[in-house]
């Protein structure tokens, strides 16, 4: 009987664990290929844009979006190509006027 409630108490950590890391941290996939994933610390824990993907979607979409620009995705796009410093700077500057 032991035992049983060992693997309970392993399996409640485990999940526990899980759920931690999934409300932590944003998993962004590039392009839509799975094997690209990269992961973006959040600034607080929310269940809030746990999965990303950034296909079919425009630069200015995805930086408009708070919990992501602030947690760094400006700077994954650029390291994958999708877009340029220069182009973060324009979205970035045009974001500032409308709030």
């Amino acid at each position: 009987m032991a035992s049983r409630s060992r693997k309970k108490f392993i399996l409640l950590v485990l999940a526990g664990a899980l759920l931690y890391f999934l409300l932590s941290y944003h998993i962004i996939i590039i392009e839509g290929d799975a094997r690209n994933l990269r992961l973006l610390k959040k600034s607080s824990l929310t269940l809030q844009y746990t999965f990303f993907y950034t296909r079919n979607k425009t630069n200015k979409s995805m930086l408009s979006i708070n919990a992501l620009r602030e947690a760094g995705l400006g700077e994954i796009l650029i390291e994958e190509g999708l877009m340029s410093e220069q182009e973060e700077r324009l979205i970035l500057q045009g974001l500032e006027g409308v709030g």
